[in-house]
């Protein structure tokens, strides 16, 4: 077997590799975006390319990649993470090359004091005081899970002790990682409620009453309402001032799952989609989303820090020299959370934040509500024109779910099967990405195409581009067209 290189490259190496690294970045950027059928079938090489050098190596990754959606592409629209932001690149090469470990503060007080600047700064955007904290986690499903977690020691704390009887609420329409979580928090999933929808796929507030009213009736311990602000499949967004009122009336605690919708708060029209967000005990913001981060960019944010779980109360004796050199600098992340070793994750906003500044965020978030408006919008064209197609609801964030209408008459299995074959249609474009969701309906589960435009890379010639694979997919599909509409 080939040894290579060293460990420890020399200065001349690094420098060649980096460069290297450069040029296939750019390549990449430069590259015609490939169609999703076009990079799938692909041969995976599975043979492991040892000492090959920097720039063989490399294009093994890349040849492994080009068998994969393109999530960095300006026309993926399908689920909801878009590509990811250069400047954070930069961050986690410079994280990973310094390797400063940030789980307990004494190790690297001003770098833990830089991750939580920016938590703070998150935690004002969503309306909290300097009494909140937060946690960077790998993603929303740990801070969801984290979230649970801590309401349900607070109910333990306040008496219901009996894991059995504690009960929790989360709308119909919730990510599938509260089950998850309800789950890994030890507490039986047959107790988390799945609260009904109204039209537009909201939580509907007097149905949260009743099933509370009944629980309690039951004998059973109520003690969470999930909220969401941005559910995956629409988007659609939980009545959260009722929510919130509910909550204190019930004496529940009010987690609200922002993972999608929360990074909206930063322009003022998503702030004002988002009233009443603020009044959550807790909060889960995915950056690796609406912040445009790369995956693995989770955070958990909590109204106080009262309100924080304490996972460790004491640390193994080999780190007590750290904590009698540096004092105690109060909370660190090792203590309210499940990792100890952990990457600096802060980083990976801190550094865009600082170079591009708030308001690039801000502009770019107010862009992806005007172009979700504008794909409806365009939508609505073609359905004035007579094409038989419905929006199914008006877009309350980014994501736009619309389909072909049913036929009277017309079998679901046979409405299903024609919007699937529309899907296909407008993803063959290769220029354009679309997911699907199945969305409840009186005649069953309905094949739905959904759009999320939500990368920083995605603009108004990406929308029209997409509005102009979706009609010759309409008519490929032989829809006739009716007398358009006065």
């Amino acid at each position: 077997m080939s040894r290579g290189v060293g460990l420890e490259p020399d200065p001349a190496t690094r420098r060649s590799w980096l460069a290297e690294a450069t040029t296939l970045v750019e390549d990449r950027r430069r590259a015609r975006i490939a169609s999703d059928s076009a990079s799938r079938g692909r041969p995976v090489i599975h043979e492991v390319p040892l000492a090959s050098g920097m720039q063989g190596a490399l294009s093994h990754v890349v040849a492994a990649a080009e068998n994969a959606l393109d999530t960095t592409s300006s026309g993926y629209m399908a689920y909801i993470p878009g590509g990811g932001l250069f400047a954070t690149a930069i961050a986690d090469l410079v994280s990973d090359v310094l390797n400063r470990y940030t789980g307990l503060a004494e190790a690297a007080p001003e770098l833990w004091r830089l991750e939580r600047d920016v938590l703070r700064w998150l935690s004002t955007s969503f309306g909290y005081d300097e009494d909140a904290e937060g946690l960077f986690t790998s993603g929303g499903s740990l801070a969801t899970f984290a979230a649970v977690a801590a309401a349900r020691d607070a109910a333990v704390l306040a008496g219901g002790d009996d894991l059995r009887r504690l009960a929790g609420y989360t709308s119909a329409e919730a990510h599938a990682s509260v089950s998850g979580a309800f789950r890994l928090a030890g507490l039986p999933v047959g107790n988390l409620r799945h609260v009904s929808t109204d039209s537009c796929f909201r939580l509907r507030s007097d149905h949260l009453k009743e099933l509370v009213a009944t629980d309690r009736a039951n004998n059973l311990v109520p003690f969470i309402i999930i909220a969401t602000a941005g559910t995956t499949n629409t988007g659609a967004i939980d009545p959260l001032g009722e929510i919130a009122r509910i909550s204190r009336d019930e004496k529940l605690w009010m987690h609200t799952d922002a993972a999608y919708g929360g990074a909206f708060v930063l322009c003022p029209e998503g702030r004002q989609r988002l009233a009443g967000i603020e009044q959550s005990h807790s909060i889960t913001l995915d950056p690796h989303k609406g912040l445009f981060l790369p995956y693995g960019t989770g955070c958990l944010l909590f109204r106080s820090a009262a309100l924080l779980p304490q996972t460790r109360s004491e640390h193994a004796p080999y780190l007590h020299d750290l904590q009698a050199t540096a004092g105690n600098p109060g909370r660190r992340p090792a203590d309210f959370q499940l990792e100890l070793t952990r990457p600096f994750r802060g980083l990976r906003l801190w550094l865009p934040l600082v170079v591009h500044g708030a308001g690039a965020f801000r502009d770019a978030l107010e862009e992806k509500l005007a172009l979700a408006k504008m794909l409806s919008q365009r939508l609505e064209g073609l359905a004035a024109e007579g094409y038989p197609i419905e929006i199914v609801t008006t877009p309350q964030l980014s994501i736009v779910p619309f389909r072909l209408c049913r036929r009277p008459g017309e079998l679901i299995e046979s409405w299903n099967a024609r919007n699937r074959d529309f899907l296909r249609l407008i993803n063959g474009s290769g220029r354009t990405i679309l997911s699907s969701t199945l969305l409840p309906s009186p005649a069953g589960d309905v094949f739905t195409l959904r759009a999320c435009i939500l990368s920083h890379r995605t603009h108004a010639k990406d929308v029209e581009n997409c509005f102009e694979d979706i009609r010759p997919a309409a008519d490929s599909r032989g829809e006739r067209r009716s007398e358009s509409r006065p």
